[in-house]
């Protein structure tokens, strides 16, 4: 490694900050509006099989929500350590916090792929007796979990390139993996041209050759274009028990925040099913189209979080706030975005997905209703990344606990006693106000305790 980059004071604690976090996020942004993008149109392909596959889909999501989790949870651990040590300067604990990271979602692979060996059936047969949706369901997720080294590798080397400021190389390869499912989709699922006619497993198997791909083009930028870290065969094999306590410290919280959100969609399923699939599948609908503003939301947060991260370490509490202040106005501006198309045009949402005249009856008030929640939902995600960036992600394991099983599940479980099913759509945003009153309450403790001791 040269002597270089430990001299100069990387970008993170220099650039003006409302320039550094459009530079950190709007490359993680795009590349999240490609990959929402990608959502929709996967979805949109498989809704053009039947109703029943969309609704498969959508009973797979909570074990891809688990999968995401331990992969996302266990990059935000590597993104705050890395971020952090190279903010003190401390650039062999940034090489070891690289090395055993990409360890730890290695292991994280080899969980999945028992999963989808011996789990994925009862799995998804706990949610349904129809025999048709429960095969779509079970060929689907065989792929998404056996062959899931893609998506774990893939999360890895972005972060790996976030965590050193290289956002524009993390969106390529975010971009490149979405795009490559994007043509793979419709070939695989219809067999256009010399491709086999594969349906739900053609979704599949595309998903995992993106990330793989993907993953690839990630380890490839990392070793010639990120020359803050070092990457070896020997540091990945010698993983320091301290490396492995720092990640999982702001990890764990982060994967079980993340879980919950697993364990949410798996149960408000079974509630829905006791109305109709098509409720479960207006279900699925919602969720990839609510991801078109809240994955860029995301993305800002992903970006805030090594900005912040580096900032805590040099002690910049000015640089702090003023990120804070812009992002919220940033996120906020998103997701009134977002409530105004649910608002305005929820029947042409729907009908993307080959909607029938059922779904869109049960959908236009769900997407109107659940949409009143988006603007709150913005200030909680930016205020949590402070959480992950100063190593208190237990703070928003709290949140979401609170959010999504203390209050949601219980709230749309006895709104749907009343037998309407409009009723239960009003879970999300009573959920959203008690997350707000959390999130601000240990904001302020952070704020009181860590920020304002950094004069």
């Amino acid at each position: 490694m040269s002597s270089e980059p430990q001299i100069q004071e990387n970008k993170m604690g220099v650039m003006p900050v409302k320039s550094l976090i459009i530079s950190m996020s709007l490359p993680m942004m795009i590349s999240m509006l490609v990959q929402a993008l990608y959502n929709i149109v996967d979805s949109i392909f498989v809704a053009q099989l039947s109703e029943d596959a969309l609704t498969a889909v959508t009973l797979a999501f909570p074990l891809q929500t688990l999968m995401i989790a331990l992969g996302s949870g266990t990059g935000v651990g590597i993104n705050a350590l890395l971020s952090r040590s190279l903010g003190e300067k401390e650039f062999d604990r940034a090489n070891d916090a690289a090395n055993t990271g990409i360890l730890l979602n290695a292991f994280n692979y080899l969980a999945f792929l028992f999963i989808g060996i011996f789990i994925v059936k009862p799995f998804i047969t706990s949610q349904t007796d129809n025999a048709v949706i429960a095969g779509y369901g079970v060929t689907y997720l065989h792929y998404i979990c056996i062959l899931s080294f893609g998506l774990f590798f893939q999360m890895t080397f972005e972060r790996l390139l976030q965590s050193t400021g290289r956002t524009f190389e993390s969106m390529i390869s975010q971009i490149t993996g979405a795009v490559i499912n994007i043509i793979l989709d419709p070939l695989l699922i219809f067999g256009i041209g010399f491709f086999p006619k594969l349906g739900v497993a053609g979704a599949a198997i595309a998903t995992v050759f993106g990330q793989s791909f993907a993953a690839c083009l990630g380890l490839f930028m990392n070793v010639k274009r990120n020359k803050e870290i070092t990457l070896s065969f020997k540091g990945i094999k010698s993983p320091k028990t301290d490396t492995i306590k720092q990640i999982y410290l702001v990890g764990v919280p982060s994967i079980l925040m993340m879980s919950i959100g697993s364990v949410m969609t798996y149960l408000f399923n079974k509630i829905l099913n006791t109305f109709s699939s098509t409720a479960v599948a207006v279900f699925g609908a919602y969720f990839k189209l609510q991801s078109f503003f809240f994955l860029p939301v995301f993305g800002l947060n992903n970006g805030m979080i090594p900005v912040l991260s580096y900032n805590y370490g040099a002690r910049k509490k000015d640089r702090i706030m003023q990120a804070l202040r812009f992002s919220l106005m940033f996120a906020l501006t998103i997701m009134l975005l977002g409530t105004v198309v649910f608002e305005a045009i929820p029947g042409i949402l729907l009908k993307l997905f080959d909607a029938s005249d059922n779904m869109i009856i049960i959908g236009t008030p769900a997407l109107r209703i659940i949409a009143v929640h988006f603007p709150i939902a913005s200030v909680c995600i930016v205020l949590g990344s402070v959480f992950q960036a100063f190593a208190k992600s237990h703070y928003s394991l709290v949140v979401s606990l609170g959010r999504q099983l203390v209050v949601l599940i219980p709230a749309a479980w006895l709104l749907s006693l009343l037998g309407n099913i409009n009723y239960v759509w009003f879970a999300f945003p009573i959920a959203e106000i008690v997350s707000l009153t959390i999130t601000l309450i240990y904001f302020r403790r952070i704020k009181k305790n860590i920020i304002d001791t950094l004069d």
